[in-house]
């Protein structure tokens, strides 16, 4: 008998302390995840943790927007703004709040510990904002790169205008839009469940507690305080790997290539006109190679390409090359070639995020069109001048061969002061350079610059003239 009382005792003990001890477990707060630095391929379905530090500018608008994207790429479970700014340029704010607005993944924004004047708009473009437990968000006035007021009446314009932006910016990610006009219109008096929050006259700061102060039931802002970024991904549940990005230093020079974009694309084209309308591989070719390889470069760096682009740029190329080279004539290759490299010079301009859901839009090819318009537009002046009066600079004359000017069909029948002229059409002569198709050719001791007509010709070949174009004398292969 008192033996199955003592086990009743234990049983029910035991039915006690297991629920407790479960109870216990459950309310254990769990372990900080690891911040890993961003190194080699982003793993799949990570948190990636973006800094956003000093100066609000166009640089760190390109850093984060190649960030943006290679997290899209990788499934990115969620993005956080690692943020310490006391402001910078408007314009940059709202670039980098539109790029956050086509992202997928939700977005966060750990302010740490400052996010004043832009930095504070930026953080009303992602749907959570968290605060380090000393720190602060708000004062958004603008002002004038010296950091002097802006003048009454277009500060009113901007006020009235970026306050709108940014009311609609955190009505779209669930935060008082009142709290966004206050940031920037100290004319503003905001008020949040009857209690005013901000007196008029003066621009809107709240400290971490204030951001995270509840007003029936709601914060204020701020959804809570931690006191690192692998707390905030814990205490907010986010789930994957936690991975921070670091900025390059390229992010800057991204700034002015990009902005160099249709100058790049000049030295390209015309570069390359000169190199196929040159014996052999030179100088313009180099040049040629080098503005492509700052154009993509900094495209890539900037955030708006891929390397698949740089790959069907290089397939169109080859394409061109096979049929000047080896099969010419033929001219579909160089067609298909040339628009692949026309729609990849296009595209690497084009802000299109992966895993978007539609088509880019018109308005998206806008700025691209423009930019290659205008570098095809100058490219053909340019060879214009390049073909029609290059040739008569005896300086320039061995390096571009035109075949602008007069034509006929035959060669002058008299040299200069009525000489015998050193070649006649028909006369045989020597290939000096790879004819491919353009080089030189010696007739009877003179030395010319020759093109070939048809297939190219191999130096040390003998040719035959056919007839001039300008400064060049159309050959062909003897016997041919």
């Amino acid at each position: 008998m008192i033996a199955c009382m003592k086990a009743a005792v234990f049983l029910a003990a035991l039915l006690v302390a297991v629920p407790a001890w479960g109870q216990q477990k459950e309310g254990e707060a769990q372990p900080l995840p690891e911040v890993r630095k961003f190194g080699g391929e982003l793993p799949q379905g990570a948190v990636l943790v973006i800094p956003l530090k000093g100066e609000v500018s166009k640089a760190q608008f390109f850093f984060l927007r190649r960030m943006l994207k290679a997290g899209e790429a990788a499934n990115a479970s969620a993005f956080i703004l690692d943020m310490d700014t006391p402001g910078g340029e408007l314009g940059a704010g709202v670039d980098i709040l539109q790029a956050l607005l086509k992202v997928k993944a939700p977005t966060y924004t750990y302010v740490n510990p400052n996010a004043g004047s832009a930095g504070a708009l930026i953080a009303l473009g992602t749907k959570q904002i968290w605060m380090a437990p000393v720190s602060a968000i708000g004062a958004a006035a603008p002002v004038m790169g010296t950091g002097q007021e802006i003048p009454e009446t277009l500060n009113a314009k901007i006020v009235s205008y970026y306050s709108g932006y940014f009311r609609s910016a955190a009505d779209n990610n669930g935060h008082n839009p009142e709290l966004a006009e206050a940031f920037i219109n100290k004319e503003k008096e905001a008020k949040v469940g009857g209690r005013v929050v901000n007196e008029k006259g003066e621009l809107l700061t709240l400290s971490a507690q204030e951001a995270a102060e509840k007003i029936n039931g709601k914060p204020l802002l701020a959804a809570g305080i931690a006191p690192s970024v692998a707390a905030l991904a814990r205490d907010a549940g986010l789930r994957g790997p936690v991975v921070e990005a670091e900025p390059g230093g390229f992010e800057r020079l991204a700034l002015v290539l990009t902005t160099l974009a249709p100058l790049l694309l000049l030295g390209g084209i015309i570069g390359t006109y000169i190199e196929f309308k040159s014996p052999g591989f030179g100088v313009p070719g180099f040049i040629a190679a080098v503005c492509f390889l700052l154009f993509f470069a900094g495209h890539y760096v900037a955030g708006l390409t891929g390397m698949e682009v740089v790959a069907v740029f290089v397939l169109g190329l080859a394409l061109v090359l096979v049929e000047l080279l080896f099969i010419p004539g033929i001219v579909v290759l160089a067609l298909l070639g040339t628009m692949l490299m026309v729609g990849a010079l296009l595209w690497t301009m084009v802000d299109y995020y992966p895993g978007a859901a539609q088509w880019p839009t018109l308005d998206m090819f806008l700025l691209p069109l423009a930019n290659l318009g205008t570098a095809i537009g100058l490219s053909a002046v340019a060879i214009y001048f390049l073909a029609a009066f290059f040739p008569k600079i005896p300086g320039l004359r061995r390096i571009i061969l035109s075949a602008a000017g007069p034509s006929g069909d035959s060669l002058p029948a008299a040299g200069p002061a009525g000489a015998p002229a050193p070649v006649r059409a028909g006369d045989h002569g020597k290939a000096l350079s790879t004819l491919r198709p353009v080089g030189r050719a010696e007739f009877g001791g003179e030395v010319c610059d020759a093109r070939a007509e048809g297939e190219f010709i191999a130096s040390g070949t003998m040719v035959t003239a056919l007839r001039v174009e300008g400064s060049e004398v159309v050959v062909e292969k003897s016997g041919g």
